[in-house]
């Protein structure tokens, strides 16, 4: 798994996660606030199966640094 989540994406994830999982555990939205398991798992493994399926990366980019030139 290529990490494809990355940045402020990876921490709104981590938070709506977590938000959801607790207004679940409150009885407050009831037992569909379990999905933020898996909002807050695609957060904290940097990897979107979705994001993988629709060519979509959020994480920054890294740039190749030229090999040292040998004599």
């Amino acid at each position: 798994m290529k990490a494809n989540v990355g940045g402020f994406d990876r921490v709104f994830r981590i938070v709506v996660g977590l938000a959801l999982v607790a207004l679940a555990l409150t009885n407050t939205i009831g037992a569909w606030g379990y999905v933020g398991l898996i909002v807050l798992a695609t957060g904290v493994f940097s990897f979107c199966g979705a994001y993988t399926l629709l060519g979509i990366n959020t994480c920054p980019m890294k740039t190749e640094e030229e090999p040292p030139i040998s004599h």
